[in-house]
Parts: structure tokens; sequence; C-alpha cells
């Protein structure tokens, strides 16, 4: 077979494995719909080095995660849970086609997307015991100090920011339990505890401390995602694909993100259908694979 009809996928080896043995729903999907293209599917570890390589092949690249750096190839994530993903053309969630979509819940079917709802609320967090105790919660990713490209200020700005804007409220930042802090990093939430009472700092605990606040204040963390499933709202200081169910500090500025976050109205159980059902590919669902074609013809594929 020619080169031009050869994709190759690049994944790390416990994905390869998963996918060279059929046993990767999303990914069995996908290489069925290149099958009946006629397009012959090759699993490449996903090495720096083997990326580069693929510029200079005349079939296409699927890359995991990482940036579809030419014009042949396209990234696969997946969307927040499994069976979702997406198809795109950057890695950068913030440029995904669902990112630049208007989200409009009078025209989401409403008792549809409230049993979605309320399934996937019970599989991912049981029966949590909602509460609104009079406290943020803002949980950190990593870099605390820094503000990147995508963000309107540093994590230890955007605490601060919420300690000025909220004043009367408790503020409890989560750690990531997978991330390492630095000394430096540690030191400043430090001294911010010392300087505000209010404040501290705790480990992980995401599920607590969704169901007991009141409000949830990250950069771009999938907590903010999350939150839906427990009705509160997020205000969001940095890009992300799914900002359209939450307060943008971008869009609002720092003010009125924060001081409309406690009482605003979100359509949370039609949020959550819209971005995962609609927006994603649902590879549990007959229709995967009508997906996954028009997904790979918009961008151009020969299927």
């Amino acid at each position: 077979m020619y080169e031009s009809q050869t994709v190759q996928f690049f994944l790390d080896d416990e994905m390869r494995a998963s996918a060279e043995a059929g046993e990767h729903p999303f990914l069995a999907k996908l290489v069925s719909v290149l099958e009946e293209a006629g397009l012959r599917s090759v699993f490449r570890q996903n090495s720096l080095e083997n990326r580069l390589a693929s510029a200079r092949f005349d079939g296409y690249a699927l890359f995991h995660m990482d940036d579809p750096f030419h014009t042949r190839a396209l990234t696969i994530r997946r969307n927040l849970y499994y069976p979702f993903w997406h198809i795109e053309t950057s890695a950068k969630r913030w440029e995904w086609r669902v990112a630049q979509a208007e989200f409009d819940p009078a025209q989401v079917p409403s008792e549809e997307a409230g049993s979605f709802y309320r399934r996937w609320r019970k599989r991912l967090f049981g029966a949590p015991d909602i509460t609104h105790d009079g406290f943020v919660y803002i949980p950190l990713q990593g870099r605390i100090l820094e503000r990147r490209s995508f963000q309107t200020a540093s994590p230890i700005d955007m605490i601060e920011a919420v300690l000025e804007h909220d004043p009367n409220r408790s503020v409890i930042v989560g750690l990531h339990p997978k991330e390492t802090y630095s000394a430096a990093e540690l030191g400043a939430l430090e001294v911010l505890a010392d300087a505000h009472p209010r404040l501290s700092v705790r480990m992980g605990d995401m599920e607590v401390l969704l169901a007991g606040c009141d409000y949830v204040v990250c950069e771009n963390s999938s907590v903010a995602f999350a939150a839906h499933f427990f009705k509160k709202n997020s205000v969001l200081f940095a890009k992300v694909d799914f900002h359209h169910g939450s307060l943008n500090v971008p869009a609002l500025g720092v003010a009125d993100a924060i001081s409309r976050a406690p009482d605003v109205s979100i359509a949370h159980a039609a949020y959550v259908w819209w971005f995962l059902q609609k927006m994603s590919i649902n590879a549990s669902l007959d229709t995967a694979s009508d997906k996954i074609q028009t997904t790979l013809r918009r961008h151009g594929w020969p299927v």
C-alpha cells in the first residue's frame, strides 16, 4: 500500500498496546472508519523523534494530545471523561471547535439532558450531600507563581483577587495531588495564609470541597467542569474549551465575574449534555463512527 494511504498513530506504550489488540473502543472505531476509506493504520511509539519524522511522510498522522504541527496531522484527546473524545487541529483546548461554538440551553432537549446528567453524576460522584457552607474553593494546578500566555493572572494573583473581591467568605485552596510544588510556591501560599486568616490550604479533597463550597474559582482546571455535577458555578481566569458554562474573567473582568458567581443561574444539566454528548464523540454509541467520519472530513481527510 502506498505511503499516502497510511495513517500513523503516535501513542504511549499502554495505549498503543490496547489499540493494536483492538481493545480501545474509540481507536477501534477510528481505525474502522479509516479502513473503510481504504486507509491503513500503523501504530508508532509516541516520541518527539517519531512525531517530527511524520512531517516527511506522505500519509497522515494522529497524535495523542500532542500538537499536530503539520498539515496532514491531527490530535486526538479524551474529553475529560471516557468514552468522550475529540479530533482536532490544535492541542490547545481553547482553539477547539467546541470552544468557538455558542451554547444555547434553549436548543437542548431537556428531558434527555436531565437523564444524561443524572446518570453521569451518579457514575462519577455517587449521590453527594450538596451544601453551601460559605467558602470559595480554588483548585490549583501547577506553576502557581507564573502567569502563562492563556491566563489573565498567575494562580497566586488569582487567589489574591478572590480575597479582595469576595471579602466575606472563607477561601480554601486545594493543592493538586499529582503536582509537585516548589518551596517558593508553598512559601508564597503560606505568606498569603498568614496575612488572611480566612484563607486555608489543603491537599486534594476535591469532591468534599465541591459538595460544600459556594462556588469555584480556577484558571482552567477540569474541576470547574466537575462543579456542574454539584450545581456549583465557576469563575475561570484562563482560556479553555468548556468556558460557556462558567463566568469568564477574560470577558467579564475580575470584579464582575466574582460578584456574579454565587447567584447567577447556570443551566448545569443542559451544559453537561451539550458539551459531552453533542459536541464530542461518545465512543460507546452506535453513532460514533459517523461522527468520526464527519469530523475527519471536516478536517479535509479522504474518508
